[in-house]
């Protein structure tokens, strides 16, 4: 028979048997107990939190003071949490959650140290006048060894004075003592070039402060010089245009994986930011045309360009986190491979019949008509090439240990955007031969009717005065000089002329044409128009490396005057048919600005034939400006590759910027 006792009875009822087991209730307590040293992620009140308590008092003190210089100088507030260890998180989540939860912004560093786990993140945007080289050099050249000898409050006093001495521009002043000591000895000749030397480095040190401020900040913004506004505005068009389109190459590729509904998000943030570019375009417009604006009336244009600008920018960045989550391209990466490869073996494929029409059309038609399109087949090898590279660099990476396969994300995205645009040069020579059919085509009717208006305008000399008069005169020249070996340029100029003849006819006889005939007018204008844009906008696309604001600002003029055509096209056909041909001007001034602002390019950096310098010209790989590079710095998530040039991927100019690097010391 068994005995089982009763819950009061276990172990017995008397006091030491009470004792022995109250002991082991509080042993078992303590198995079962969370390590004492982790702590979780939590919103910091003060700058400084010892968790650790491996400071004294009197480091605190010193820490304090440096982190307090830092922002009195340069208003970048640094944090510092020393944790015994991160627990079960990752360095890099556990500060990116510390952030969050401590509502940093874009001025806010947090370097966070784990003293017995011997690890350490550092997480934040440092300022624009802080480049990514010098935030390495510190980190690695003095933080981490600060760390290794358990120079706890060292490290953190190092981390601020190394940020400060870094946005101070270190050898600044001592250029300053060169140029003086230069001043004493040249002859008095030479001081009218010292002195202006010494203007362009203020500007450039007013222009260097100015890039790290913020957009929105107009008090701030408005005490800088016209000179550096001006620089700075066209400088944040050339990035938030760039990003842009680097963001819309990147969502077409999602849109094609995910479908419209998942990219509904970062669609509606690229329509706005889109919107809000062609706003800062149209103010560079009216900064830049004939008609002289008041310094003051510049400097309140110039703000509103910047904030513009820098709300765009914001657009794109605010979707940047979400976007880089759905698109996780270490997800079935070597799927991924595959495609691209056979991608590559397409493109390929294409490579000669896009050599040999090419080459037709250069026997075929005058060197002015295909200078859009003349480099395009050796440019879409280049990119195939560099594409084929990236994907055999993936293919390396992915061999590597989990946690050390961060390059493949950089690699894919610069092989799909270098075929894409590999595609995009291809087809616009394939295009080129229509293009040039449609308006052979179109020339003889074109012809055709403005002989007939010529003939209409005969009868209404006595009524039309000198607009008739001039316009008849116009159109016996065109027609007189057309130059049917340049079919493109002959439809513009007979598609001009008579556009121009009709607006005199319709005055002259009352307006007593049909709104049929002007709206045929309108039609071909449109076209002609739509063309022009289309040529200029796929030059500056496949060629942004190398193009600057104005051609971009003509661009976008351009794009302006044919939406406002096609607005006005239902209700006022005659004022839509000045807008079209306003588009097809500004158009063709686009791509000549854009063409000649490559050749600039290539002459200060010619191109090496290799597929990274066809990259860069590309805007494929930018100068540190977006996010993505395939990182060959410790840690992960930080750094540059060789030369500093990055791949870029959807977002703005500045969100990229985010520092997130740490490790082991």
């Amino acid at each position: 028979m068994s005995y089982r006792p009763a819950a009061g009875q276990l172990w017995g009822a008397g006091p030491g048997k009470r004792f022995v087991a109250n002991l082991l209730g509080a042993f078992l307590l303590l198995l079962c107990a969370p390590a004492a040293g982790a702590e979780p992620p939590t919103r910091m009140g003060p700058q400084l939190v010892d968790s650790a308590d491996v400071l004294s008092p009197a480091d605190e003190q010193r820490v304090l003071g440096a982190v307090d210089t830092l922002y009195r100088d340069h208003q970048v507030k640094l944090w510092l949490f020393y944790v015994n260890d991160f627990g079960s998180m990752s360095a890099r989540d556990w500060a990116a959650r510390t952030a969050e939860l401590s509502d940093f912004g874009d001025r806010d560093l947090l370097l966070a140290v784990a003293v017995d786990d011997r690890g350490y993140w550092f997480d934040g945007i440092p300022p624009a006048s802080i480049t990514d080289a010098e935030v390495e050099s510190l980190l690695a050249d003095t933080v981490e060894p600060d760390l290794r000898e358990q120079k706890w409050a060292q490290a953190g006093i190092d981390t601020a004075e190394g940020l400060g001495a870094a946005a101070r521009g270190g050898g600044a002043s001592s250029g300053v003592l060169v140029l003086t000591a230069l001043a004493v000895v040249v002859a008095a000749g030479l001081l009218v070039l010292v002195m202006r030397r010494r203007r362009h480095a203020k500007d450039r040190a007013e222009l260097a402060t100015a890039r790290g401020m913020d957009p929105t900040d107009s008090a701030a913004l408005s005490r800088l010089s016209l000179p550096t506004l001006h620089a700075l505005s066209k400088e944040r068009l050339v990035e938030i245009d760039d990003a842009v389109r680097t963001s819309e190459e990147e969502l077409a590729l999602a849109t094609g994986e995910f479908g419209e509904t998942a990219v509904t998000p970062f669609r509606n943030a690229l329509d706005a930011a889109r919107a809000a570019t062609a706003k800062a375009f149209a103010l560079r417009q009216q900064l830049d045309d004939a008609v002289p604006e008041t310094p003051d009336q510049q400097r309140a244009l110039l703000l509103d360009l910047l904030a513009t600008t820098g709300k765009a920018d914001r657009e794109l960045d605010a979707q940047v986190a979400d976007f880089d989550a759905m698109r996780d391209l270490l997800i079935d990466a070597p799927a991924r491979l595959d495609a691209l490869t056979r991608t590559v073996v397409e493109l390929t494929a294409r490579l000669p019949a896009a050599d040999t029409e090419l080459a037709r059309l250069d026997a075929t038609y005058p060197p002015a008509m295909l200078t859009s399109v003349r480099d395009n087949v050796r440019m879409a090898r280049e990119r195939i090439t560099f594409a084929q590279t990236n994907i055999d660099a993936a293919r390396d990476v992915l061999t590597k240990p989990a946690g050390q396969q961060g390059g493949a994300v950089a690699a894919i995205r610069a092989a799909e955007a270098a075929l894409g645009q590999a595609r995009t040069l291809l087809d616009t020579v394939e295009h080129a031969a229509a293009d040039i059919q449609q308006a052979r085509d179109g020339l003889p009717a074109a012809l055709d009717e403005l002989r007939a208006d010529l003939a209409a305008a005969s009868t209404l000399t006595e009524f039309g005065g000198t607009q008739l008069s001039g316009a008849m005169a116009t159109a016996t020249t065109t027609l007189n000089t057309v130059d049917d070996a340049d079919p493109l340029g002959a439809f513009h100029e007979v598609v001009t002329a008579d556009a121009d003849l009709d607006r005199a006819i319709a005055a002259a006889s009352d307006r007593k044409l049909a709104v049929e005939d002007l709206r045929r007018r309108l039609d071909r204008t449109l076209l002609d128009a739509t063309s022009r844009i289309d040529a200029a906008s796929s030059f500056i696309t496949t060629r942004r490396g190398g193009v600057d604001a104005e051609a971009r600002t003509r661009l976008a003029q351009a794009q302006r005057h044919l939406d406002q055509a096609r607005q006005q096209a239902g209700t006022d056909p005659e004022l839509a048919l000045r807008s079209a041909q306003a588009a097809a001007e500004s158009g063709g001034r686009a791509l000549q600005e854009a063409e000649a602002s490559v050749r600039a390019w290539e002459t200060r950096q010619p191109m090496s034939g290799s597929g990274q310098a066809g990259a860069v010209l590309g805007g494929i790989l930018l100068d540190g400006l977006l996010r993505g590079a395939i990182s060959g710095s410790r840690g992960g998530g930080y750094g540059s590759r060789p030369g500093g040039y990055r791949p870029g991927s959807f977002g703005g100019s500045s969100g990229s910027r985010r520092v997130s690097r740490g490790g082991r010391f």
